[in-house]
């Protein structure tokens, strides 16, 4: 059964770090195309933060997170981290991770992965981030 599961949540003061692990069972990480990060803020639509693609470890950011956030993995035990550093208010969110196997007759570019959560097949339960003084 392919499951993905998130922690590291937590509530966090602005300027403050947080970080996420999002552990893959039932599937190793090179079995899907990439893996991503993506938040639901109240009244928002969803954002791909960051995604990384299997075979090469190529990583997208969104502008919003660039510079602070850095998206990683652990091949062996396969988990995709996500590193949050001088964290915002308007960071705070439901963090979940998602991913999606092999498309054909092409995968999208890692940048169209993590810009379209509506079409990934598996997501994890997510986990809750805030950031308030």
């Amino acid at each position: 059964q392919v499951k993905l599961v998130e922690s590291g949540g937590g509530l966090v003061q602005p300027g403050g770090s947080l970080r996420l692990s999002c552990e893959a069972l039932g599937f190793t990480l090179e079995d899907y195309y990439a893996i991503g990060w993506f938040r639901q803020a109240p009244g928002k639509e969803d954002e791909g933060v960051s995604c990384i693609r299997s075979h090469d470890g190529l990583t997208y950011y969104s502008d919003s997170v660039k510079g602070r956030f850095t998206i990683s993995r652990d091949i062996a035990k396969r988990e995709v981290y996500l590193q949050m550093d001088n964290l915002k208010p308007e960071d705070t969110a439901v963090y979940y991770c998602a991913a999606d196997p092999p498309r054909y007759p092409s995968d999208p570019t890692i940048e169209a992965f993590c810009n379209m959560p509506g079409d990934l097949g598996y997501w994890g339960q997510g986990t809750q981030v805030t950031v308030s003084s």
